[in-house]
């Protein structure tokens, strides 16, 4: 592409209204501008970069045989209904009616539709395994939409469901899929890594993430500093410490005027937080449950819904905690009468601090003798320095961007789509299904994240809108045009498009543009067109070559193949 006649332009600061510096550079640069919270255009260079991310991760699931098809964005609401999630997606779900009145959404993912287009072909187990994918819009109203592509409320992914007739199938395709899931992020060379994380509303019997390192992550990576372990802090398993083996002392009531944070409390008593016992008052699916976690640990959510086997978590009112014999600042197990649910943390301590439901007053020296309880459970966060489940080494975190995940559905969705088959016995049996997501949009800003310097975006070769841009230092010079136009097509019929600056500007403002937009290859045609000289330079180096069109053109034919 020639700039001179062409689309083109970029920002020299920064737009108020973008907070990552990848919102930042991508507005700056003109890859994308925003329309509204959460909602972007794609412009040709950032509709470039998207489609070459797409590619190859359609070359990828080619390679593996996985079929692509198209859904429809917009699906009659009760397929959901059909499957139980309508009501997991909430007010996140965009819905809308048509004309006849009929209830309608935009997707915010396929997995009922994909099982309705299996149902098609499957009857017999002959029929499987198979698989599919598309690459399509997708839809969910987030409620803080931020940092630019990471969280929008229009999305591109690409999603990819198998089909098998049982586990051991299940698990020979999630495998497929998971080495070609390593390919795809390595050839974008994307710093990743894999987490278990967990099912949430898409259910089933596993679920992995890729994350793409990067400190405005809004996910918490967990890691080990001597095994492979790794985690969502969300699924990331709390290793307790052993029993504490002080010996338990008298129960005694204290007054602690005014005093009802943990800090607070602990402060007055002269007592480490690690002493102490906090309460956690919440409405799970409408109901009073009060929770039990040691005063200096965090409540994982996650963790809480699954051993309730709950839907939905949230503070519990003023109205739902009189409903209880709870006092808020002061509240404790012992003589509570409400649900309790106790981190099994808590079972190992001694002598510890709690509310005694009286205000002004706590209980000291308070022992799980003391009290009843409804549910134990692991229901906290890990936090850094504690021990490894894998191996006992110390615990770190670190921030990641979730670019994709992989999910091991089982006959969730095929027993409430009915998509059975026959097997041999002529029985019917669920199929087996996985799913797979990527997120284009996501993938695109993460490498922005990843890759970038002062100067602006920093783009992998295979990745970037051209491999190289070709400067022409005086557009009124014919000489340079002549051997730039040379190079240009040259290029062209080797089948690398390049970019060449032709426009009437000043070198540096050429330059700092195709610094900005992240050109991979610079070649400059300047005074020394006339010897056949230009002068070749890599985004990622300093040092500049003087050398031959010639050489330049194989410099560039080489870098590509080898990338």
């Amino acid at each position: 592409m020639k700039l001179k006649n062409s689309y083109f332009y970029t920002l020299r600061e920064s737009p108020k209204d973008e907070e990552s510096a990848s919102g930042i550079l991508l507005t700056r640069a003109g890859f994308i501008k925003k329309t509204s919270a959460g909602d972007y255009m794609f412009l040709p260079l950032g509709f470039k970069v998207k489609s070459n991310i797409e590619n190859i991760v359609r070359e990828e699931m080619n390679n593996i045989d996985c079929q692509e098809l198209c859904m429809p964005c917009l699906l009659p609401e009760d397929v959901y209904v059909a499957s139980g999630r309508r009501a997991n997606f909430g007010s996140s779900m965009f819905s809308l009616k048509d004309r006849s009145g009929k209830p309608m959404v935009l997707g915010p993912t396929h997995e009922e539709l994909f099982a309705i287009a299996g149902g098609m072909k499957i009857k017999s187990y002959k029929d499987l395994p198979f698989s599919l994918y598309q690459i399509q819009t997708k839809f969910r109203d987030e409620a803080r939409p931020r940092f630019g592509l990471i969280r929008v409320k229009e999305f591109v992914m690409k999603d990819a469901y198998t089909f098998d007739t049982d586990l051991q199938g299940l698990d020979v395709a999630y495998e497929k899929m998971f080495k070609a899931y390593h390919r795809i992020f390595d050839r974008l060379h994307v710093n990743y890594k894999v987490v278990r994380a967990d099912t949430g509303v898409m259910g089933g019997l596993l679920s992995e993430e890729f994350q793409a390192i990067s400190p405005i992550g809004e996910d918490t990576l967990v890691l080990c500093d001597k095994c492979h372990f790794s985690s969502n802090i969300e699924v990331a398993k709390h290793v307790c410490l052993d029993e504490d083996d002080e010996e338990e002392k008298q129960l005694q009531l204290v007054e602690t005027p005014e005093v009802k944070t943990i800090d607070e409390v602990c402060q007055y008593l002269h007592l480490p937080t690690e002493k102490s016992v906090k309460a956690l008052m919440m409405n799970i699916d409408g109901k009073l449950v009060i929770i039990f976690i040691r005063g200096n640990r965090e409540l994982n959510e996650s963790k809480v819904l699954k051993l309730l086997n709950g839907k939905e978590l949230n503070f519990a009112n003023d109205e739902l905690i009189a409903t209880s014999n709870a006092v808020a600042g002061f509240t404790g197990p012992i003589g509570l009468n409400a649900t309790i649910v106790i981190d099994e943390e808590v079972l190992k301590m001694h002598n510890f601090v709690v509310g005694a439901n009286k205000k002004n007053y706590h209980y000291i020296n308070v022992n799980p003798k003391d009290f009843r309880y409804d549910y134990v459970g692991d229901i906290v966060n890990v936090q850094e320095n504690d021990k490894c489940p894998n191996c006992g080494g110390n615990l770190y975190f670190q921030k990641g961007i979730e670019v994709g995940n992989t999910f091991k559905l089982g006959t969730k969705y095929s027993q409430a789509m009915n998509l059975y088959y026959q097997d041999k016995g002529g029985k019917l049996q669920p199929v087996y299904m996985g799913s797979y997501g990527i997120g284009i949009g996501r993938i695109m800003a993460a490498i922005a994240e990843q890759s970038h310097d002062d100067k602006g975006l920093i783009w992998p070769i295979n990745v970037a809108p051209y491999k190289v841009c070709i400067v022409v230092i005086n557009a009124n010079d014919q000489q340079q045009l002549s051997l730039a136009d040379k190079i240009y097509e040259t290029l062209n019929a080797a089948g690398i498009e390049p970019l060449m600056d032709d426009r009437q500007e000043r070198p540096g403002v050429k330059f700092k543009d195709m610094e900005l937009i992240g050109i991979p290859m610079r070649i400059t045609v300047g005074r020394d067109a006339v010897n056949d000289q230009v002068e070749f330079i890599l985004r990622t180096d300093e040092n500049k070559e003087i050398i031959t069109s010639e050489q330049a053109i194989e410099k560039v034919i080489n870098l590509c193949k080898e990338n």
